[in-house]
């Protein structure tokens, strides 16, 4: 092993290691190892019973091994004696073909010789520990996008999240209150799209544990609040060959090359069944087929177009050499979101296929001129059947993750149509 974690953890003082593992849902699953037992879990991995995840596995499968990956350590800047490490699943001896963190590294493995780098956009709300209400009465403003002193009532806790972003030399750079009441963004500097991935995993984990610290509950939650603007997870997205920015051409029409554009075309072309991974839950789609908000705006796609510099489309080129693809939101799976991004761009690469014309209008105000783009699908079932359609998923992220999906959200999908809600008994008791 080139990376003793044992020898690592007497080096640095950590008494605990957190080994875990993402699942289909994006729930984050751990064991707690002392750093004394840590050799052999390095070896073997810590076991798990995968019918107790949402996994698509039965109570008859063979145990489950979370296999660490030393280069993912990240000892929690909040309790330094405890690391926290990223790890692949393995049964019988074989990686788990449906494990999240696999399926990403085996597209971009795939990517004809392309590196993806990617950043993420990571809203969220901080709200109350019980949930019903945002965490600050006076954050009440119809406009709160930027409002310093709604930023700086939270300051304690932005600080403590932003400074352990600068510790772990995430290239933190700046913090914001976002459009909601209650809502605020972090941003950190992009990378390859493996380590943003986990990294994707640990500032979730870190964000809700932060604010519990503080009293106050965080949550990515696409639209907690119907009325106020919900929290998206945009991804900027470019491929490189070595140092070479594949996607950057200064005499490309906004300075992106043509390999861009086809990567965009691949997302246009399979964008209805990308939402079921994008946009994985019931309320995904109270974000991106909302009305207007408090504020004014959605800052959410509902048609499949993209742009130049306008906040409006579901793709946005704001300058040379990257898109931001803005569709997904807080509860899509950090390695599944990439991968499934990697799988319809590539589609659209090796396919050349053609995003269309640029649409430079207001999609808000004049979106319902548009003739011939598609529309997103309005609730997480059009999505799901969307995704069961598609041969480019299917055949690029493998059946095994399509299916166990399909099977678990489809079953997520049955329960929430069981639930009778109190619109339905105000609207129709009396019909």
């Amino acid at each position: 092993m080139a990376t003793d974690l044992a020898k690592i953890a007497a080096e640095r003082g950590i008494k605990y290691f957190l080994i875990s593992y993402v699942d289909l849902f994006g729930g984050l699953r751990a064991k707690l190892v002392p750093a004394s037992a840590i050799g052999p879990m390095q070896r073997d991995g810590a076991g798990f019973a995968g019918f107790a995840t949402w996994l698509d596995m039965s109570p008859a499968d063979p145990d489950l091994f979370a296999v660490p990956d030393p280069d993912s350590l990240i000892q929690l800047p909040w309790k330094p004696e405890i690391g926290w490490l990223a790890s692949d699943l393995v049964m019988d001896g074989k990686p788990v073909a449906q494990a999240p963190r696999t399926v990403l590294k085996t597209q971009l493995a795939a990517a004809d010789g392309y590196t993806m780098k990617t950043g993420v956009e990571c809203e969220y709300f901080l709200i109350s520990a019980d949930g019903t209400q945002i965490s600050d009465a006076a954050d009440n403003a119809v406009k709160p996008c930027y409002d310093q002193s709604a930023l700086m009532r939270r300051y304690e806790v932005i600080r403590e999240i932003c400074d352990a972003m600068l510790s772990l030399g995430w290239g933190a750079y700046q913090n914001d209150h976002e459009d909601a009441n209650g809502q605020f963004e972090m941003n950190w500097n992009y990378d390859d799209a493996l380590k943003t991935a986990d990294r994707h995993v640990f500032f979730k984990f870190m964000v809700r544990s932060i604010a519990e610290k503080h009293g106050l509950r965080a949550t990515f939650m696409p639209k907690p609040f119907i009325d106020l603007t919900g929290s998206g997870c945009h991804i900027h997205v470019s491929l490189w060959k070595g140092e070479t920015n594949a996607f950057s051409d200064p005499q490309g029409e906004l300075g992106l090359s043509a390999l861009g554009y086809s990567f965009i075309g691949g997302l246009i072309h399979n964008a209805d069944a990308l939402c079921a991974i994008t946009n994985p839950t019931v309320n995904s789609y109270k974000r991106i087929n909302a009305p207007r908000t408090v504020s004014g705006a959605t800052w959410a796609p509902n048609t499949v177009t993209y742009t130049g510099n306008n906040r409006t489309h579901m793709i946005r080129i704001p300058d040379a050499g990257r898109f931001e693809f803005r569709l997904a939101d807080g509860a899509a799976n950090p390695y599944l979101l990439p991968a499934a991004v990697l799988a319809a761009g590539m589609d659209g690469i090796r396919n050349t296929r053609d995003p269309g014309k640029r649409l430079d209008i207001n999609m808000y105000t004049d979106g319902h001129k548009v003739r011939g783009a598609k529309k997103l699908p309005l609730n997480l079932l059009d999505a799901l059947r969307a995704l069961d359609k598609s041969t480019v998923l299917r055949t690029a992220l493998g059946a095994p993750l399509i299916d166990g999906f399909l099977k678990l959200k489809t079953q997520e999908w049955n329960d929430y149509s069981r639930h009778l809600t109190q619109w339905e008994r105000t609207n129709t008791l009396d019909i």
